[in-house]
């Protein structure tokens, strides 16, 4: 399954909203995200690391604290965040070393360089 239109342009928006580069997630890698991401908790927090095989970088939770159980997150393909997360998929194409938060209306979107040294 492809981006749509709708999404691609979201993301483009984003991008330039911020500065940033277009860098986008196909929908056939994957993301980690936290269980929690698909209760509604918020924030909803996002960040991306350099893509590594099969994913895109991205880590996506929910909550104010992100945890160090290795389980925390579970791997999922990126056209499934429609249903898991929709309000994330704008996000995506921020390039590696990039984080969001958002919460209903509140968007909060930086560059992280500590990011890239994993």
């Amino acid at each position: 399954m492809a981006v749509t239109d709708a999404n691609e342009s979201a993301q483009k928006e984003i991008c330039e909203k911020y500065g940033a580069a277009y860098y986008p997630s196909p929908s056939g890698m994957k993301v980690g995200i936290a269980l929690n991401g698909r209760n509604g908790t918020t924030p909803i927090n996002g960040l991306r690391h350099p893509p590594e095989g099969d994913t895109t970088g991205w880590f996506i939770w929910a909550g104010d604290e992100l945890s160090d159980d290795p389980d925390f997150f579970k791997p999922l393909h990126v056209q499934h965040l429609r249903a898991w997360c929709p309000q994330v998929q704008k996000y995506l194409a921020l390039p590696p070393g990039w984080r969001f938060l958002v919460a209903g209306d509140y968007e909060d979107v930086w560059y992280d360089e500590s990011l890239l040294n994993i």
